[in-house]
């Protein structure tokens, strides 16, 4: 039988371009426009990336810091919940002060570049108590999330307080770019209409008002725009249960975006909400776009979800192959709860399904609770910088799925791809990965691209796709007067330059092919580009990176130029674009000189700071082991189970941790407190439940699932003089409670019960900075991206 490459032919536009009322006609601003296909800046259509980020759920200090770890990721909108049970624990004494002062948070993410959308509830969810209630609104006797006369009051009181403290910057005038009204609500599309009257006469408004449209939700047509999400494991099903069809379908090209499974066992609750669910694709009025793609994922007490970094990339790998015009994640920067009279998250006690811990909302998320970026950080930002890149084109872009496609969650067999194109150039996305059921290689790929006036096949030969590969290959590209007809190396940027430099970043496994006017050319990945040139003149460097440093990979959209760096140590920066390290080694691509060279760095250590051991995960400082002292063993034995609700495994009491837990005390080096080394303490332990004390005030806790403990140790308030002390509950070997395969074969082998703390490590972190950069007009000359 002849070998037949797989097929994919471009599909035009389903439906003609269309301007909504939103933001063109209505609550206008100049600069925004959306359309029913994507978001326009200035009149040029962008691929928005949204990161969610709790200002309430994190120091004051610290909210610099982290808008601009996601700016370096390539966040371009900060999107945070405003928690009407954090600004109003207490009726009457609403607070919008220290973190949060939501205004502030606002003026500091737009002074850094960021637009905001704010989700004002007045339900959020997010894990928190009440779903974002207050306790005395929980308490009153009104059908709550409808249009009950007396609920509509205490809306309305809440609005008024939060539309006050904003003072104009949620309006015409301000510089909110959306509103999300409500969170998960399914089949009361006029409450949310009411909702966004009682914002109007708060005087909040923004170009979009925006609604989760998951779960089948009915939502008024034309009101809001329709987000939707998508996450690869979840905490909300049960300890027993297999890996869910919902998560699944994630890594799989599709054009539905309804998840029906993201809350579902919190819908449960709302009898009001309960409906039949049936798969839904966006609106034709608007375009497909996100709020909730998993960046991480929360820690409940009965299921423990871990997702590697790869799992939390492929997802949204696979929304852009479906025609995303918007990413947007949550977490994308964790936070700690605040602390509350009866706590602030979600548990058994106030009725909800899922026992969360107390304090620590790491979620897993690109930026931890401690403010050190995961793996998963790198893989997502390579995503985000082509979005900056070649957004405006693929835009443009409608998606296009094969003929031939898997059969269902279960097909481990049928290659995952799609073309995203508008008839003469495009994108080929390969998506060949996935949790918990790993695939084999498929062998003998080759692609058969059908455009408007002519077919691409590539790669020149069949060639095999390993597991794990998230490819996204140019076809057809134009730049500097060249055309790149393909390669089997992913698209990361383009930098301007007398000759611009396309780069590319090789993936692992695959040879890095290319074709330029049909010669096919073996390269190899290196830090030098090629020099490609046409009979008209036409110029283009084309740099191929190895795959093995794609998680050393930075760019740098701020400032007077896009820039390409280099640099294992963390990267962040402001918006001149003036780069701040956590290590004194960082280079930088010059297209004048075709070459990386060393980017001057000053600043770093204080001059008391001196590394007494090896600095592990990329940073440069001090770091010591820490041995700790037991000061009370855990009980023996610890029982299997401490309760359940609604067939789950409730965490224990308070007083039940308290009885049971092993108590030790953390010696730390004095300079471990000091603020400018902003230390992490690295904790590498086993258990249940752990818990961190300052003199004897819980900070922030865990539930085990196998994943290191960072936590920052300025954050928690320690002081020079203070005592730590780490409190762990064991875990019975017979626990029911679902942890990653790795834990539950470690709690297999032991006998009775789990209890250990491997190792502890505190280390600090200096902050090495560039100088000042040129002025905007030094950089600019020859720009050949400026008119």
């Amino acid at each position: 039988m002849p070998f037949e490459p797989l097929a994919v032919r471009h599909q035009p536009w389903s439906e003609p371009l269309r301007r909504p009322r939103m933001s063109n006609t209505e609550d206008t601003r100049p600069g925004i426009a959306l359309t029913n296909r994507y978001l326009l800046r200035r009149g040029v259509p962008v691929v928005p990336v949204s990161g969610e980020i709790h200002y309430s759920r994190l120091p004051r200090d610290r909210w610099q810091r982290r808008l601009r770890q996601l700016r370096a990721g390539g966040v371009t909108v900060a999107s945070t919940y405003v928690f009407w049970l954090h600004h109003v624990e207490h009726r009457g004494r609403p607070r919008f002060d220290d973190n949060l002062d939501v205004a502030a948070f606002v003026d500091l993410a737009t002074t850094e570049g960021l637009d905001i959308i704010l989700r004002i509830g007045p339900w959020c969810h997010a894990e928190t108590r009440n779903g974002g209630f207050p306790d005395w609104v929980q308490r009153t006797p009104a059908r709550h999330r409808t249009d009950d006369p007396a609920y509509l009051d205490l809306v309305r009181e809440w609005y008024g307080q939060l539309g006050a403290a904003l003072d104009g910057r949620c309006g015409p005038d301000g510089p909110v770019l959306g509103i999300q009204l409500e969170n998960e609500l399914y089949d009361q599309p006029d409450h949310l209409i009411t909702l966004k009257r009682l914002a109007r006469e708060a005087g909040m408004s923004a170009p979009l008002w925006t609604a989760t449209a998951w779960g089948s939700a009915a939502l008024p047509q034309h009101e809001v725009l329709p987000l939707y999400g998508g996450y690869g494991d979840g905490f909300w099903v049960d300890a027993d249960a297999p890996w869910d069809p919902t998560f699944r379908d994630h890594y799989f090209f599709s054009h539905v975006w309804d998840d029906p499974g993201i809350g579902s066992d919190v819908r449960r609750l709302h009898a009001d909400n309960a409906h039949a669910t049936r798969p839904r694709s966006p609106s034709t009025h608007f375009p497909p776009a996100t709020c909730e793609l998993g960046g991480g994922m929360a820690t409940a007490y009965h299921r423990r979800p871990r997702p590697r970094a790869l799992d939390i990339a492929a997802i949204a790998h696979c929304k852009i192959g479906n025609g995303s015009a918007w990413q947007g994640y949550y977490m994308y920067a964790g936070g700690t709860n605040p602390h509350g009279e009866h706590g602030m998250q979600e548990s058994h006690a106030t009725g909800y399904p899922n026992d969360l811990p107390p304090l620590g909302y790491d979620f897993h998320a690109p930026i931890g609770e401690a403010g050190v970026p995961a793996g998963s950080h790198a893989v997502l930002r390579r995503q985000h910088a082509f979005l900056a890149a070649f957004g405006a084109s693929l835009a443009e872009m409608p998606s296009s799925l094969p003929a031939i496609r898997p059969s269902g969650v279960d097909d481990a067999h049928t290659l995952r791809y799609a073309l995203r194109s508008d008839g003469t150039s495009g994108f080929l996305f390969v998506a060949w990965h996935q949790p918990h059921l790993p695939l084999a290689s498929h062998r003998d790929a080759q692609f058969r691209v059908v455009l408007d006036h002519e077919e691409i096949v590539m790669p020149a030969r069949p060639i095999d796709i390993p597991p794990g590969t998230l490819a996204r290959w140019p076809l057809a590209l134009k730049a500097g007067g060249v055309r790149l007809d393909w390669s089997t190396a992913s698209a990361l940027t383009l930098l301007p330059g007398d000759v611009p430099t396309l780069v590319l970043v090789a993936e692992p496994g695959i040879e890095a092919t290319y074709s330029v006017d049909g010669v096919v050319t073996t390269a190899t990945p290196c830090l030098s580009p090629v020099r490609l040139r046409t009979a008209a003149g036409g110029a283009l460097d084309l740099l191929i990176l190895p795959a093995t440093m794609g998680d050393e990979i930075w760019v740098c959209e701020d400032g007077p130029t896009r820039r390409l760096l280099r640099c294992p140590h963390e990267l962040c920066w402001g918006p001149d674009g003036r780069i701040e390290a956590y290590g004194p080694q960082a280079r930088v691509y010059e297209p004048a000189q075709r070459a990386f060279v060393d980017l001057p760095l000053e600043g770093g250590l204080p001059s008391t700071a001196t590394p007494v051991a090896p600095h592990p995960a990329g940073t440069a400082g001090p770091a010591q082991p820490v041995t700790p002292e037991l000061v009370r063993p855990a009980a023996t034995p610890v029982p299997a189970g401490y309760g359940t609700f609604q067939r789950r495994q409730s965490a224990p009491t308070p007083q039940t941790f308290d009885d049971l837990a092993a108590v030790y005390r953390i010696p730390l080096p004095r300079w471990a407190a000091d603020p400018r080394l902003d230390a992490i303490l690295r904790i590498r332990w086993a258990g249940d439940v752990g818990q961190l004390r300052v003199d004897g005030r819980p900070v922030t806790d865990r539930f085990w699932d196998g994943a290191e403990w960072l936590v920052n140790l300025p954050d928690i308030g320690l002081r020079a003089d203070a005592e730590l002390t780490l409190h762990l509950l064991p875990l019975a070997v017979d626990s029911p409670v679902s942890l990653p395969r790795d834990a539950r074969d470690r709690l297999a082998a032991v006998d009775g019960q789990l209890s250990a703390v491997d190792a502890l490590l505190v280390q600090g972190r200096g902050i090495w900075r560039e100088p000042a950069p040129l002025p905007a007009a030094a950089h600019l000359v020859g720009h050949p991206m400026v008119s």
